[in-house]
């Protein structure tokens, strides 16, 4: 059986819900319920699969605002990948040519060249643009 969508229900929906823009944390909380009450929900409507996506929608635009994620800079990305793949600054001076230059990027005191960044780019296999 197909479930088509019903414009009538949906209106309904939308006025049950009145999903808007969000604009405090007392709304952000609100729509996080109203949104995991829908996602509770088993067997879905298309209405509320669209009313769902509309709060979703809405929650990552209030949080991409208010929790912005901050851009990590190169030697910290350096000591992620280090970390997430067990790699030690020795195994990464074969990489780039010395321990002493691979112990300043990851201290802080020495930037990433790049041809240090294609380098650790083709050993991490990541873009090397996170090394910038």
């Amino acid at each position: 059986m197909t479930r088509t969508f019903n414009p009538e229900s949906y209106g309904k929906l939308l006025a049950e819900y009145q999903p808007k823009t969000i604009t405090t944390e007392a709304e952000n909380e609100e729509a996080i319920r109203l949104a995991l009450t829908l996602e509770h929900r088993p067997q879905r409507t298309p209405e509320e699969e669209m009313v769902l996506e509309l709060l979703v929608t809405l929650i990552e635009k209030f949080e991409a605002t208010h929790y912005p994620i901050p851009q990590g800079t190169a030697n910290s990305m350096l000591i992620h990948l280090m970390d997430a793949q067990d790699v030690t600054a020795e195994a990464l001076a074969e990489v780039i040519g010395s321990l002493e230059v691979v112990q300043e990027i990851i201290n802080g005191d020495r930037a990433i060249t790049n041809t240090q960044a294609a380098a650790l780019a083709e050993y991490f296999h990541v873009d090397a643009s996170l090394f910038s």
